[in-house]
C-alpha cells in the first residue's frame, strides 16, 4: 500500500505542453505513473510523450478517468487552473508553483475544502511512492521502495534523507512534501495520520525546519493519536530570529520558531530525534521494527 496515490492512480496535468510540464511527465511515466490525459488551453488535440492533450479539464473528462491532477502551471496563472481542477471534484491535486500569492492560495484551499478535495501544496516538489507511482519532482534514483514514510516540509531536505535511508537499506513507502509556505494545502498533521494508518509504512520519518507552528501541530498529534514510531530531524539551528531561511514558511518569530523549541517539544511527545540524515539510520537501526 501507499498513501496518496499507488500504481492504480490514473493522472492528469494540467500545463502538460510547458517546458516544465513536458519535461516532468516524461519522467513521471517512466517511473510508472499512470499520466491519462494533460490540460494546455489553446493546445487542444497534440500531445506530450503519448499523452492527448485537451483545452479544458471538462473535456478530458469526457474521456477518460483520473484520481490525480498535477498542476504545473506558472504562478500567474496557477489559481485559475487550481480552481478548474477543484471544480472536476478529482480527490488530489498538486500544487507546484512557487510565489502563488498568499490570499490566492488562502482561496484555493477555502474552496477545496468546500468541494472534499486534498491539496498538496503551493510550492511542493509532489508526492513519490516509489516503485508505484510519481506525482512531482522527487529524483527517482535517490528512492527505493520499502516502508518507511517521509514527510518533509523542504524538498532538497527529503531528497537527502531518502539518498541516506535508500543507502542504508531503508525503502520508502511514501515520499510526500508539504511545500515551503507559509501556507499549506495538507499539513504534517494530517500526513502523519495517514501514514499511521499505512500498514505498509512501520517508521515515520519527519524533516522539519524552523518558523511556524506546524511541528507543534504534529507533536499534539503524535503524542494523542500515532502509535508508527515517529523520527524526527529539524533543521535550522542556528537561524537568527525574523531571519527568512530559505522557504516563505521558514521564519523565526519567537522562541516557539526556533528549532530548539520544536526538538523539546517533539522529544517530549514521544517521537526520536535525530540530528542529520545520516542520525535517522542509527535511530531505525535501535528501533528494529523493520
Amino acid at each position: 500500500m501507499a498513501i496518496l496515490v499507488d500504481k492504480e492512480t490514473r493522472v492528469l496535468v494540467q500545463g502538460i505542453t510547458g517546458q516544465i510540464g513536458s519535461f516532468q511527465t516524461k519522467i513521471m511515466k517512466e517511473a510508472g505513473t499512470k499520466v491519462v490525459a494533460g490540460v494546455t488551453p489553446g493546445k487542444g488535440g497534440e500531445e506530450v510523450h503519448g499523452v492527448p492533450v485537451y483545452d479544458f479539464i471538462e473535456e478530458a473528462l469526457e474521456e477518460h478517468s483520473f484520481d490525480a491532477i498535477i498542476n504545473f502551471v506558472p504562478a500567474r496563472f496557477a489559481k485559475d487552473a487550481a480552481f478548474e481542477a477543484i471544480e472536476s471534484e478529482v480527490p488530489f491535486l498538486v500544487i507546484t508553483a512557487e510565489g502563488f500569492p498568499a490570499q490566492d492560495i488562502m482561496r484555493v484551499i477555502a474552496y477545496a475544502v468546500n468541494k472534499g478535495v486534498h491539496i498538496l501544496g503551493p510550492d511542493t516538489p509532489g508526492v513519490v511512492s516509489p516503485g508505484k507511482c510519481k506525482l512531482g519532482v522527487h529524483p527517482e534514483r535517490m528512492l527505493v521502495e520499502g516502508r518507511v514514510g517521509v514527510l518533509s516540509r523542504s524538498g532538497a531536505l527529503s531528497y537527502e534523507a531518502c539518498k541516506a535511508l535508500s543507502e542504508g537499506g531503508y525503502g520508502q513507502s511514501t515520499v510526500v512534501g508539504i511545500g515551503g509556505g507559509p501556507l499549506w494545502g495538507l499539513r504534517e498533521k494530517e500526513v502523519l495520520k495517514m501514514f499511521d494508518a499505512d500498514p505498509e509504512t512501520k517508521v515515520i520519518v519527519l524533516l522539519g525546519e524552523v518558523g511556524g507552528t506546524m511541528e507543534q501541530e504534529a507533536a499534539e498529534i503524535i503524542s494523542n493519536e500515532i502509535t508508527t514510531p515517529v523520527v524526527a530531524l529539524i533543521v535550522g539551528k542556528a537561524a537568527p530570529r525574523g531571519a527568512q531561511m530559505g522557504h516563505a514558511g521558514a521564519i523565526v518569530e519567537g522562541k516557539e520558531g526556533t528549532a530548539e523549541y520544536k526538538v523539546n517539544l517533539l522529544r517530549e511527545a514521544g517521537a526520536y530525534v535525530a540530528e542529520s540524515p545520516d542520525g535517522i539510520l542509527k535511530v531505525i537501526d535501535q528501533m528494529e521494527v523493520i
